[in-house]
């Protein structure tokens, strides 16, 4: 009896908690688009300024294991809504387990097409378009950075996946679901291939540095990503961060992520920093920036802070 009840108050708990979540994206709604590509039919939900006057546009991009229809958009949207920003929450190919999602050419198209349908209907401000996105979204976040067709101010990327090969032999390690997932991803038969991998991952390519020389790209990671649990490294985000200074040809080697620097964080779960600051209530123990690319390391898994993510966007914006 005693385990029964013990049960009932953990479903009546998450209950609970879903209806609060609900609730607090109750103001979203819900509307779909069909690709150009292949007739796809992809839901999205949002949320439209009320202001006359044009208005910023946030797309944020779920996570690798939760499509749109979860709404696990971690408060993103209502600080949107507190802010009157128009806001976007796309589905592109939902679950990353199946070869069109993954950042696949479909995935790039769906998002570009939910913001073309935002600009049309929505009183968007055009130099003010902000991408956000944590985990698998992180992953799609840097996908656009280097593909998306749209003039996209800022993008906002946490505990990202950068190389879809070097985060499988991670998960192997881990012996997590993500081994069969990604092997899923890029449509494997006889088991996993690197070539494949390689291809769905953003560092391996060609950086538009052109297309997005005014925009501000922000990667962040909380330090024990990768541990207890967690999912994602770090160095997922660091490789990502170096491979930009070196397409843009920063040539100060004290801009880049030393592979000593890297190595202390990875052993050590922290850094010695004299510094005092802070992301929110975190200690961040280690920022490096050069020109719009910034990466902070902050105390915390794998995680995004959404209100965090839209102070350094506004921060950079109006820096502008």
């Amino acid at each position: 009896m005693k385990l029964l009840l013990t049960c009932l108050m953990g479903v009546l708990s998450y209950l609970s908690m879903a209806q609060s979540s609900n609730r607090e994206e109750a103001f979203l709604k819900k509307d779909s688009i069909v690709s150009s590509l292949d007739a796809y039919t992809q839901v999205f939900y949002y949320h439209k300024a009320e202001a006359v006057q044009d208005r910023p546009l946030v797309i944020q991009l779920h996570s690798w294991s939760y499509p749109a229809d979860s709404l696990k958009t971690i408060g993103l949207s209502t600080l949107a809504k507190n802010k009157d920003y128009n806001y976007v929450f796309p589905n592109f190919r939902g679950v990353n387990n199946h070869p069109k999602a993954c950042c696949s050419d479909y995935v790039i198209s769906d998002i570009d097409e939910a913001i073309d349908w935002a600009l049309k209907n929505m009183n968007v401000d055009k130099s003010k378009i902000y991408m956000v996105g944590y985990s698998g979204g992180g992953y799609a976040t840097l996908a656009m950075y280097m593909k998306s067709r749209h003039k996209i101010k800022a993008f906002s990327a946490w505990a990202s996946i950068a190389d879809l090969s070097a985060w499988y032999a991670e998960s192997l390690e881990r012996k997590n679901k993500y081994i069969q997932e990604i092997t899923a991803c890029i449509d494997a038969m006889g088991g996993f291939e690197d070539l494949k991998a390689k291809e769905r991952s953003p560092l391996y390519w060609k950086t538009p540095t052109q297309r997005r020389k005014n925009s501000s790209l922000h990667i962040f990671a909380g330090i024990k990503d990768g541990h207890l649990g967690n999912v994602v490294p770090i160095t997922q985000s660091i490789s990502f961060y170096n491979k930009i200074l070196h397409d843009y040809k920063e040539k100060e080697e004290a801009k880049y992520v030393s592979k000593a620097e890297e190595k202390t964080m990875l052993e050590t779960q922290t850094y010695p920093n004299n510094k005092i600051e802070k992301l929110l209530d975190r200690t961040i123990y280690y920022q490096k920036t050069s020109k719009n690319t910034m990466l902070t390391i902050f105390e915390g898994g794998h995680e995004m802070l959404s209100s965090a993510a839209m102070e350094y966007i506004e921060r950079a914006v109006g820096n502008k």
